[in-house]
């Protein structure tokens, strides 16, 4: 369990709350004792702090995106390629045949994931479960911003631009904060001499599709643009 501890950064200051995170119902002297109710909780813990990250993350996200970005964030794939990338599987109490192929089911994989993130959560707080979360979901944040899934706001703009005035859109840096390892970005998009409003976002990629996608709502909301904010 100390192991465990190390690899969520958090220190239980109840053992036993742990020790039932880490109990399958397989092993467990019965289903209440199992982590499968830590899990439906942590489901929903998970939820709504990958919520409010994205939300505030991704302020120029309409619903319907921010909405596709979450449901892939808490996937049950996610969680259980997150659980097995940090190995917290690994520490699971499990009864014989469980993982007798040498591999954890992928759905015991997700459900001590949530069933972490609950544990910490009871035990110290949502601060301490999101500051757990948001480390864990940084990766896959970046993953999935970045993923053919998400609506390539660029290649939109940039079909656009063409259809109306004949030129490729290009993305000019206003400004950049955040040291060195975890920089924001500024961008602007600009069509021939049309500046959009600009947007920010967590690296230099993510801030042009979230200035793409401006550029396209002012397009299609009034086809006239006006200066960057």
């Amino acid at each position: 369990m100390h192991d465990c501890e190390a690899l969520l950064q958090y220190e239980f200051n109840n053992p036993q709350l742990l020790e039932q995170c880490l109990t399958h119902a397989s092993v467990a002297s019965t289903r209440l004792a199992s982590n499968e109710r830590l899990e439906f909780l942590g489901d929903a813990v998970l939820g709504l702090v990958v919520c409010e990250l994205l939300f505030h993350q991704f302020p120029q996200h309409a619903e319907g995106e921010l909405t596709r970005l979450k449901s892939m964030l808490v996937s049950r794939h996610t969680c259980a390629q997150i659980a097995a990338d940090m190995g917290f599987d690994q520490h699971l109490i499990v009864g014989k045949g469980v993982n007798s192929s040498g591999r954890m089911p992928s759905s015991i994989q997700a459900a001590v994931l949530e069933s972490l993130i609950a544990g910490v959560y009871l035990d110290g707080g949502i601060e301490a479960a999101r500051t757990v979360i948001e480390r864990l979901i940084a990766p896959e944040v970046e993953r999935v911003t970045q993923s053919d899934h998400i609506t390539n706001f660029k290649s939109l703009l940039q079909q656009l631009a063409q259809k109306l005035s004949g030129v490729t859109p290009v993305y000019r840096i206003l400004d950049e904060k955040g040291p060195d390892h975890s920089k924001c970005f500024q961008v602007t998009a600009i069509i021939g001499s049309d500046s959009f409003p600009a947007a920010w976002g967590p690296n230099k990629k993510a801030a042009e599709q979230n200035a793409a996608q401006n550029a396209l709502g002012q397009l299609q909301g009034n086809g006239k643009a006006d200066a960057a904010e």
